[in-house]
């Protein structure tokens, strides 16, 4: 695991059983999109949030987060169209510095994008997080990254307007606000013009009714409207660039994550349907698309002979080895 010898991947099989492999094999074969966390998400006492779960429209399923933070960015990608696949924590990374000590980091979030390629990203609650040792690491797993095509971000919190009004949309993402047969075609065809909310709502129907489509059409894309300044009734709205019927949860069906297990933290199980109630969403930032030039594609599940270490380290931010940090 030093630099002669590459990188190194340890992850939970579908038993969940620590395997150990080659880092680079491990991107071509494994869906990290569909394990689960390699190691448990710290609940930091004192704290009024930790661990919880975030019901994806993009999967069909439900995504560990540790932190309000990390559920902000997994708003983002979760609304983003080139994402295919989201996972908290699938994946811990190994490898030695120069003293030939063993590191590792376990990034907080993986995305899968439709071109195969993918992101792994930490998503610090301010820049400043987790320090130098962060930085570092974050460094280290840039160049993992980069080595197969992928890219590495530390995904920083946006501002306080377009956090709030991406807040407010997610409460409305499940397709449950398709609305009834009919329903979502007409609210398209009020703002096939760009006009103010409440005139193309008005001239569709009972607001009441007509509302939870429109936030649902403005979460998919099939709508636009500025969101740098706060929504309000006469927000200029007009047609999105997202055509609806392109993918399953378009026409009110939610993706599925190809049998993913479920689990809400203490072993229940969840809902896949359960989306949270309007409002109820989080924030997002950093709207970093796939690594330009594709990269690995492989999808399949991997399978290695070894198993790897399994700590309980922070989330994102905890090095192990004979000493814990770089030096």
């Amino acid at each position: 695991m030093d630099g002669r010898a590459g990188f190194e991947a340890v992850f939970l099989d579908p038993f969940g059983q620590a395997v150990q492999q080659r880092w680079a094999d491990a991107a071509l074969t494994v869906a990290f999109e569909d394990l689960d966390p390699v190691s448990a998400f710290p609940v930091p006492p004192g704290r009024r949030w930790g661990p919880g779960l975030w019901w994806s429209v993009t999967t069909g399923a439900h995504v560990v987060a540790g932190s309000n933070a990390m559920r902000a960015q997994l708003t983002v990608l979760d609304r983003d169209p080139r994402v295919s696949g989201l996972a908290g924590r699938p994946v811990r990374l190994l490898w030695r510095d120069r003293r030939g000590q063993v590191r590792s980091w376990v990034p907080q979030l993986f995305a899968r994008y439709t071109d195969g390629t993918a992101l792994l990203a930490d998503c610090p609650s301010h820049a400043e997080a987790g320090g130098e040792r962060a930085l570092r690491a974050g460094a280290v797993v840039a160049a993992a990254c980069e080595e197969v095509g992928w890219r590495y971000r530390r995904l920083l919190p946006l501002e306080p307007v377009l956090a709030g009004n991406l807040k407010w949309l997610a409460g409305y993402r499940h397709p449950r606000n398709h609305g009834r047969p009919g329903m979502m075609e007409a609210v398209l065809a009020a703002f096939a013009r760009p006009r103010p909310l409440i005139e193309g709502v008005a001239a569709v129907g009972n607001p009441v009714e007509v509302m939870p489509v429109l936030f649902h059409a403005l979460w998919r894309g099939y709508l636009r409207a500025p969101l740098d300044v706060a929504l309000h009734e006469r927000v200029q709205v007009g047609p999105g660039a997202r055509v609806p019927g392109r993918c399953a949860a378009d026409d009110g069906t939610p993706g599925q994550s190809r049998g993913r297990r479920e689990a809400r933290p203490g072993g229940a199980q969840a809902d896949p349907l359960a989306g949270d109630p309007p409002g109820g969403g989080l924030n997002g930032a950093d709207l970093a698309g796939p690594p330009a030039g594709g990269g690995r594609t492989g999808r399949g599940r991997g399978g290695a002979a070894g198993s790897g270490p399994s700590t309980g380290d922070g989330a994102g931010e905890a090095l192990y080895g004979v000493e814990r940090g770089e030096g």
